[in-house]
């Protein structure tokens, strides 16, 4: 007890000779002090540096439930989209091997993947970008500080570092962009202790083998497919719809592909129990919550993918009357991205209503920093924000979905021109493209503005990047149809898409 008193006197010491000074100077060690170094922290951190601000950044990775860690750069660089889309191309070429022998090359019968090559790769470029990033930093003239941070009050910011060694820093301004981190269903006995999650998935030595994918988000559908993609015998439990949050027609597409692909759906299920048996393996429990019947099966690996809880809670936000969102945890913002506290700002996945997407949180990052240095007034614009989920068959959108634009324009307002179209690249090998769909969602009056635009199909990403640009800058239907298509492309389908769903026409093109 008496420890605990010493240790209270010295914190309230030291952070009363900081701010006594700091009040006799007028000055801060830095301008601008970022918590939080992944891909939207750094690049705010580096921006602000660039335009002459004394930058410091602390970034400090809290080792998963089940003990994995890793390096600068945040979610997207070690635990997300980088290492995802290398598997995800993985799994691609595993597809493109079975294409190839109806194209002529002559292949072994049994073809099979390795994880541990694969895992390797994929972890060596990730320490790659780590260093990397650490390098950049230091060329930019940014101090890098493995540190865990917290707010003492809006100009002060508290590190700890590993050992427990603390290290205070006054600032200007302080940016909060520490992100969030996957959800464990703690009321599920067994879930945490015998459960991973896409923390822990890219960095297993192992292969997880026989998978339980739990949860329909994009996070859960991308990891199934490129997980039934290498071979391996997976399953996604879904307890409602698939893809919450984007449209539904393309999501249910989606699924129907995925399952011919070779992924297992139990739908309308919820897990009740996980089980270690003395073989190793995972017997999982579970209800049909439709029936209220009971199902076992048993499995080598249970990834849960249910979401994600923002990294709030260790920050000190309540002491300081930083506003919460009582539901999701996340910081409530302003347009230019202030929290309720002066002089302290959020961005990215933990600022409550903002897409949760690495190009936004890089391109919010910058235009915050450039405000923060009085070098710009410009805000950023989260509508019309492209984004793909890379499954087997891409997914890419961008604008409304089509229950978004009803609900806004009402059903005589909406115009929606559909297609179901054939890649050239599957008729020689024989592919079914019964899902390979695309849809242009306009206003029905006036000029027919596009509303949203989405496709289902090979390089669904890179197709939609394109023309998200046109969406910005307001393109109409008869726009659309004034540009001439690259031959043979799946993107030429777009610009020629005519047939409305209101006619109630087929919409599977013909020819070539």
């Amino acid at each position: 007890m008496a420890a605990l008193c010493l240790y209270r006197h010295r914190w309230k010491r030291i952070r009363y000779l900081y701010n006594f000074t700091r009040n006799l100077t007028g000055k801060y060690d830095y301008d601008l002090v970022v918590i939080g170094g992944g891909s939207g922290g750094l690049a705010c951190s580096k921006e602000a540096a660039q335009l002459g601000q004394k930058v410091a950044v602390l970034d400090y990775v809290e080792p998963s439930a089940k003990g994995t860690k890793w390096g600068l750069g945040g979610t997207c660089v070690n635990v997300g989209c980088i290492p995802k889309k290398l598997m995800h191309q993985a799994a691609l070429l595993g597809t493109a091997v079975k294409d190839a022998k109806m194209y002529g090359w002559q292949l072994p019968e049994t073809v099979c993947h390795d994880w541990t090559t694969l895992a390797e790769a994929v972890q060596n470029h990730v320490r790659s970008l780590n260093w990397g990033h650490r390098v950049q930093l230091q060329d930019k003239n940014v101090k890098y500080l493995n540190l865990k941070g917290s707010l003492v009050d809006g100009h002060t910011v508290r590190g700890l570092s590993k050992a427990g060694k603390e290290t205070l820093l006054t600032t200007k301004n302080v940016v909060i962009a520490t992100g969030g981190r996957p959800k464990h269903p703690t009321h599920i006995p067994g879930a945490v202790e015998h459960g991973i999650t896409s923390d822990d998935l890219f960095w297993l030595k192992k292969s997880p083998g026989k998978t339980l994918v739990v949860g329909a988000s994009y996070v859960a559908l991308e990891c199934a497919g490129f997980l039934t993609g290498i071979g391996l015998d997976t399953t996604v439990m879904v307890r409602s719809i698939a893809l919450r949050g984007f449209d539904q027609q393309m999501a249910g597409l989606l699924t129907d592909y995925m399952e011919a692909y070779g992924t297992k759906f139990l739908w309308r299920s919820v897990p009740t129990k996980v089980e270690k048996l003395s073989s190793g393996g995972l017997q999982v429990t579970w209800t049909d919550v439709q029936t209220g019947s009971e199902h076992k099966d048993t499995y080598d690996s249970v990834l849960w993918a249910v979401g994600r809880a923002p990294e709030t809670k260790a920050l000190g936000l309540d002491k300081l009357g930083v506003q919460l969102n009582k539901d999701t945890g996340k910081i409530v913002v302003g347009a230019d991205e202030a929290t309720s506290v002066p002089n302290v700002y959020a961005f990215g996945d933990i600022s409550e209503g903002r897409p949760e997407l690495t190009p936004t949180a890089i391109r919010a990052g910058k235009l915050l920093a450039r405000r923060l240095a009085g070098q710009s007034g410009e805000l950023m614009n989260y509508d019309n924000v492209a984004t793909t989920v890379f499954t087997p068959l891409e997914y890419g959108c961008v604008g409304l979905s089509e229950e978004e634009a009803v609900r806004r324009q009402g059903e005589e307002g909406v115009e929606v021109y559909h297609a179901f179209y054939k890649p050239l690249e599957f008729t020689v090998a024989g592919r079914d493209a019964s899902q390979c769909y695309i849809k242009v969602i306009c206003e029905r009056g006036g000029d027919q503005k596009i509303l949203g635009l989405h496709l289902i199909g090979p390089n669904a990403g890179e197709v939609i990047q394109g023309f998200s640009l046109g969406l910005q800058c307001g393109a109409t239907y008869p726009q659309l149809l004034q540009t001439v298509g690259i031959h043979p492309t799946c993107a030429e389908e777009v610009v020629k898409i005519h047939i409305t769903k209101r006619s109630g026409l087929d919409p599977t093109v013909t020819g070539c």
